[in-house]
């Protein structure tokens, strides 16, 4: 037995002093990029779900959510694909070195840490449905981690028995056929860039509404009158300044109705979107507002149509009392 764990040693310092910096780099960075990809491409998934089967008592959707991880595939998933057609080439010039240590470790964490990873998520995502998650959603969540995990321990354990390079290929295509899967509902679920830009003018227009409209309240408030424009408002030593239309730089239409009443409108690119339990379940009680990204408009006040649309607000001196001096 000591003579078999010598030899064993000895060929593996031998095996040691083949690898090259450039073979070192190359496994180290096809794993990093696997694993990263992996979860970037779990987490994008899940996203979608909650976003098209919304659950009452989940958060608010995050944009960055989905954006984040489509960003992450397309760039590192094509990597991993031509690190990994880099190494397999070295390997027919050089057959070798399929028996270098970094190739057998890369392969054996791999297997490891998807099999723990894939017990991990079970259990956490039965926990949330045991919490209360609707079971669309769980299922579909069970899915996506039998699916993603399974295509890629399946492939490594191929790859670690060296067997079935036909098998090997269709499990890359079918990861590759995934992500492009993945990103493509990503895309539909945010829309285009220029709707989220229309998305973040509009957020910001909304903003600035809210933000003029407490002005007006605490004029009435200090002044017991309403401003007769919003010129008005202006204060240099409070710093108090009018905002405009972030896009057109247009300023915002104001006008009295009535004593305490009055009326503030603006031009939005979309229809507002209510993305309530859109979002991880059990984070329903915080209002997360993400402004290049679809809105989380809690506040039925200031949902709106595309186009003009006006605002009309009354003060209500009981609760907005004159301050009096």
């Amino acid at each position: 037995m000591q003579c078999s764990l010598l030899m064993w040693y000895n060929i593996d310092i031998m095996n040691q002093t083949k690898m090259t910096p450039k073979d070192f780099f190359l496994h180290l960075g096809a794993t990093i990029a696997l694993y990263i990809s992996v979860g970037a491409l779990i987490n994008l998934s899940f996203s979608i779900i909650n976003y098209y089967f919304p659950d009452q008592l989940a958060g608010y959707f995050y944009g960055n959510s989905v954006a984040f991880p489509i960003s992450i595939l397309v760039v590192l998933v094509p990597v991993l694909y031509i690190l990994g057609w880099m190494i397999r080439k070295d390997i027919m010039i050089a057959p070798e070195k399929k028996d270098m240590w970094i190739r057998r470790w890369r392969i054996d964490i791999t297997l490891f840490l998807t099999a723990a990873i894939l017990i991990g998520d079970l259990i956490t995502i039965i926990n949330t449905y045991l919490n209360g998650e609707i079971s669309i959603r769980f299922f579909y969540k069970f899915l996506v981690i039998l699916v993603v995990l399974g295509i890629v321990f399946a492939y490594y354990l191929l790859e670690r028995l060296d067997k079935n390079t036909k098998m090997r290929s269709v499990l890359s295509y079918v990861g590759v056929v995934l992500v492009i899967a993945a990103v493509v509902g990503g895309f539909i679920t945010v829309g285009s860039p220029t709707k989220q830009r229309n998305l973040k003018f509009d957020n910001q227009r909304t903003s600035d509404l809210q933000n003029v409209q407490w002005q007006i309240v605490s004029h009435w408030q200090q002044k017991e009158k309403l401003p007769a424009t919003l010129d008005e408002l202006k204060d240099p030593i409070s710093g108090v300044v009018i905002p405009t239309d972030p896009e057109t730089k247009a300023n915002y239409e104001y006008s009295v109705k009535g004593t305490n009443s009055f009326e503030l409108c603006s031009t939005f690119a979309l229809k507002s979107e209510d993305n309530k339990g859109r979002g991880e379940f059990g984070y329903g009680g915080g209002v997360y507002r993400d402004m290049a990204y679809p809105s989380s408009i809690g506040d039925d006040n200031w949902t709106h149509e595309a186009g003009k649309v006006c605002f009309d607000r009354t003060i209500d001196p009981e609760k907005y009392p004159v301050i009096k001096r």
